[in-house]
């Protein structure tokens, strides 16, 4: 959700600003704009539409020199057009800045500002936000710096801002409080984005701001203080782990298809150096210390958002089976502002694939203020979700660049099973119980690209239904939260609505939408198999179509299909990493056969660190 780029160094700022905006694009935007300082004097184009757009309207010859800030809109106050692209600027021209994030009191500056006589020119917050910073350098006779940490000061809400000030043309300031951006430091140059993708090709070198902490970048150094007390911080420089060609499609068409036919990869890596099957064993270095604090909790909650509160409502099946206690899947959104018994006997496990969402790291904070264990479980390593639990699990799968989720939730649920045997171990689970999982993991990526390999057969699934306007998704037990994933990634890419449900609730409403026009996707495992049956017969009776995934082969099944995937038969705590892979494949053909944009899909975002 939003993209931020700033350089300052020897190379054409321009150049390395609108090459990583294009590195950002996977977030989500519906504008773009760059800022640069040339001969003393800020030059911003801005516009709509994409990055290209803003290539075609930057003229030549403008933009040179070596410092610069750019930015990717993604539209929370004012209309996605030109006017309410980021860059903004104050009235006297001096200052610019690029900002994610919401000004939550920006109607009371912005009143305060029209008192002073300052008009603001655009709908956005960000606008407020910069004319403040004018209006204090003025009035209080401010420098730079101390004009940045003033008005941040007195601002509520969340920020992750990069400014530049026309009188200081070899300086950079970035902020961040709840929206993140980390430093690139390379050899007599700077760089500040809000992720490491634009930075990796120039520096592998990083340094993560955290919360109420101010950069100040000059041509030779960096210094990292905070916000309230002004004090400098020692920050530590961490190193990229990732290569550039995992940002890259790599010969495929999509970063979506590549990402799916990475899972059998991504999932080895959940999985290297974690289980030992000739022993039995699961080892997570991340919880060790916590293992015994997590066995004694009385309950278990588990928050996330979109694909990640699947995976999460997986979780908790596979926890409350190994473990026999207490455990709830939580949408973060409602978790952080309703009334819950957390307190010092809950842990919250909290999951996000990029490990800022917002709301999932509001969750975080209210379940350690009421004394609860936090336990992450992220795919990006430095995320502010892994640095502000008290420990956690990285999925390993990678950069994700696809915004519709898919190696990410197969490895959350991965993860979770990692976890699950790991605490089962620890209680004294029954040996005989658990072996078989450890063995199905041992096998799993072979499984995974088993299914992957049979791909092209869903192909013909979506050109059958390319054309319909809805979808019904059915499973029971562990595969009804893929149902909720396989509808969801139908209505992110190909705008298709399309509807999860419990397979036994369909005739609690939904059977009502059945006719002959109307697809039911059923996923078929053998826990529930005869009332599943029971289900797809009351479609068929209905003129329904009937799509099954299915780990069962039979001639039932068969006679009973419009469509029928078959994929491998594993431990009931498993199959839905291989249930969902032909769901992410129907969803992504579907949606290139409607010619939707699938990586990059309408008024969706990667990173959501807004409400």
């Amino acid at each position: 959700m939003c993209g931020i780029v700033g350089y300052l160094g020897n190379k054409s700022a321009k150049d390395v600003v609108i090459k990583g905006l294009k590195r950002l694009e996977y977030r989500g935007y519906d504008s773009a704009g760059i800022s640069t300082l040339q001969n003393n004097k800020l030059e911003i184009t801005k516009t709509q539409g994409k990055v290209s757009d803003l290539i075609a309207e930057i003229s030549t010859g403008t933009h040179t020199g070596g410092l610069g800030i750019g930015h990717t809109r993604w539209a929370t106050h004012g209309i996605p057009d030109n006017k309410n692209a980021h860059p903004h600027s104050d009235n006297s021209g001096k200052f610019t800045l690029v900002h994610n994030g919401i000004i939550e009191n920006y109607q009371s500056l912005k009143q305060l500002l029209s008192d002073n006589g300052i008009t603001c020119k655009t709908d956005t917050d960000t606008e407020v936000l910069v004319q403040f910073m004018g209006y204090l350098h003025q009035k209080e006779k401010l420098d730079f710096i101390d004009t940045v940490r003033l008005a941040l000061n007195q601002v509520v809400g969340a920020y992750g801002i990069v400014v530049l000030c026309e009188d200081y043309p070899d300086m950079l300031i970035a902020a961040r409080l709840g929206s993140p951006l980390l430093l690139g430091i390379g050899k007599d140059e700077f760089f500040v984005a809000s992720d490491s993708s634009p930075i990796i090709e120039y520096t592998r070198n990083i340094i993560f701001l955290d919360e109420g902490e101010l950069a100040v970048i000059t041509q030779d150094q960096y210094e990292v203080r905070n916000l309230s007390g002004n004090e400098i911080v020692t920050k530590e420089i961490e190193e990229i782990e990732y290569n550039l060609d995992e940002i890259e499609k790599g010969g495929y068409d999509h970063f979506m298809l590549k990402e799916i036919n990475e899972q059998a990869y991504t999932i080895s890596e959940a999985l290297r150096g974690r289980v030992n099957s000739e022993e039995s064993t699961v080892t997570l270095g991340g919880i060790y210390d916590w293992i015994q604090q997590i066995l004694d909790a009385k309950h278990i909650y588990i928050t996330a958002c979109g694909t990640s509160w699947h995976a999460s409502l997986i979780g908790s099946y596979i926890l409350e089976e190994l473990l026999n206690i207490p455990v709830k899947a939580e949408y973060a959104s409602e978790f952080r502002y309703r009334e819950t018994a957390v307190n010092s006997d809950s842990v919250v496990i909290c999951v996000s694939q990029s490990g800022e969402t917002a709301d999932t790291l509001a969750a975080i904070r209210k379940a350690r203020e009421q004394g609860a264990l936090t336990l992450g479980i992220v795919n990006v390593v430095g995320s502010s979700i892994a640095r502000e639990t008290h420990c956690g699990v990285y999925i390993h799968a990678g950069p994700e660049i696809g915004v519709a989720s898919t190696k990410a939730f197969t490895g959350q649920v991965t993860i979770f099973n990692l976890i699950g045997i790991l605490l089962a171990q620890k209680k004294g689970c029954n040996l005989e119980k658990i072996k078989p999982i450890i063995d199905d993991l041992d096998a799993l990526p072979g499984l995974v690209q088993s299914v992957l390999d049979q791909g092209n057969e869903v192909f013909p699934i979506a050109e059958d239904f390319m054309d319909v306007e809805n979808f019904l998704y059915l499973g029971r037990g562990y595969q009804f939260p893929v149902a909720l994933e396989g509808a969801l990634k139908l209505k992110e890419i190909s705008y298709i609505h399309a509807e999860g449900y419990p397979a036994a609730e369909m005739k609690h409403g939904p059977i009502a939408l059945i006719d002959d026009d109307m697809p039911v996707v059923f996923v078929v495992t053998a826990r529930g198999y005869n009332k599943i049956v029971s289900n797809i017969q009351e479609v068929r009776a209905r003129g329904g179509k009937i799509i099954i995934i299915t780990s069962e082969e039979n001639a039932e099944l068969q006679e009973y299909s419009d469509h029928i995937i078959q994929v491998p038969d594993v431990s009931h705590c498993l199959q839905a990493v291989l249930t969902t892979i032909p769901l992410q494949m129907l969803a992504y053909h579907m949606a290139v056969l409607k010619g939707c944009d699938v990586d990059m899909p309408r008024n969706l975002a990667k990173s959501v660190t807004v409400e």
